[in-house]
């Protein structure tokens, strides 16, 4: 399913609309496409109208089969010819040199996005000399990338950019990085209004560290440090003391802190703080809730001492995050300038 193009007339007055071109080779994976097509129709829907259009592309036009057996219909992807404003190359088995490849180039020489997810990332900077600016992949290549070649504006973000062309984790991050990719024809309120749609607890920024491997995370191999996290995040509106913390898991103080600054690299009541002020920029970006209503629905009492706390975790205040027009989500759309700029990180 797909919205034509056709229809989209630039030199109208109005909304600003974007067309995308979702490359899939075979054995594409279909949780990416299915999320970049579902956050789209969730878009056009909540807007009342189709801003954004999609269609499939492909080296193999036709009929392609993705890795458990979903159909797609695919116009070929001709070299040089029907752009559209954004190619998205969706994850799957990659070769050396992938056929996608070449048209990327095209597009980012025309100053045109191109997206790739997961494999596609992977391929592409195994195919690239040297990128100016960093790159990032699914973490499950993160480490094979590290260890047969050098690599080193290789991150862990979940997404990043180099010469206009974004590299991406892809997985179960695509809602956010699409929402991300149209947050600029968007409200601040409509990008909440998508997310809740989509039923994203949080809408991370592309600038977030994408989630440990299991065996990485000593947390999860003592029950009572996921139980001491467990009830942070459920009495963030009435914090507990570390006492009582301490006591409801069943570990002394003194093995508290030392599990916490040997996996979080912070003290508990730290991380406790940080849960909420967490908590608070999610109910200040996303929600239209008066400031004092969110200091006592994140246990910080006062407006005062939420704004010292939001200000400390993220230097900004409260106040002056609400009045920020547009949500970013793209970290490196803050700055053009510094998306080559190595020595801005």
């Amino acid at each position: 399913m797909g919205r034509p193009d056709a229809d989209f007339d630039r030199s109208e007055p109005g909304p600003v609309r974007r067309s995308f071109e979702l490359y899939v080779s075979r054995r594409f994976t279909e949780m990416e496409l299915s999320a970049v097509t579902h956050t789209l129709i969730a878009a056009n829907l909540m807007l009342a109208e189709d801003r954004f259009s999609w269609r499939f592309v492909s080296d193999t036009p036709g009929l392609v089969t993705g890795i458990s057996g979903m159909l797609v219909r695919a116009e070929p992807a001709i070299a040089d010819h029907g752009f559209s404003d954004v190619m998205i190359v969706i994850g799957g088995p990659m070769g050396d040199k992938p056929a996608w490849l070449s048209r990327a180039r095209a597009m980012q020489r025309q100053g045109r996005a191109v997206v790739l997810l997961s494999d596609a990332a992977t391929a592409y900077i195994k195919a690239t000399t040297a990128p100016k600016g960093y790159v990032t992949t699914h973490w499950r290549d993160l480490a094979a990338l590290e260890e047969t070649g050098y690599y080193p504006n290789l991150t862990s973000h979940f997404s990043e950019v180099s010469n206009g062309i974004i590299t991406a984790a892809g997985a179960a991050a695509t809602p956010e990085l699409v929402i991300g990719l149209i947050a600029p024809q968007l409200k601040s309120a409509q990008v909440a209004e998508l997310g809740n749609r989509l039923l994203l607890q949080s809408i991370r920024k592309s600038d977030a560290e994408q989630p440990k491997r299991i065996a990485d995370d000593k947390s999860l191999f003592d029950h009572r440090v996921t139980e001491a996290i467990r009830l942070m995040e459920d009495t963030i509106a009435e914090p507990l003391s570390m006492a009582e913390l301490c006591a409801q898991v069943g570990l002394s103080s003194r093995h508290l802190e030392r599990v916490f600054r040997q996996v979080f690299n912070d003290s508990p009541a730290r991380f406790y703080k940080r849960v909420r002020a967490k908590r608070a920029r999610s109910m200040i970006e996303q929600t239209l809730m008066p400031m004092v209503e969110i200091a006592v629905a994140t246990g910080f009492g006062s407006v005062a001492t939420l704004s010292k706390a939001v200000k400390d975790e993220y230097g900004m205040t409260p106040s002056k995050m609400r009045s920020r027009r547009k949500i970013k989500l793209l970290a490196f759309e803050e700055d053009d300038a510094a998306t080559n700029d190595q020595s801005a990180r």
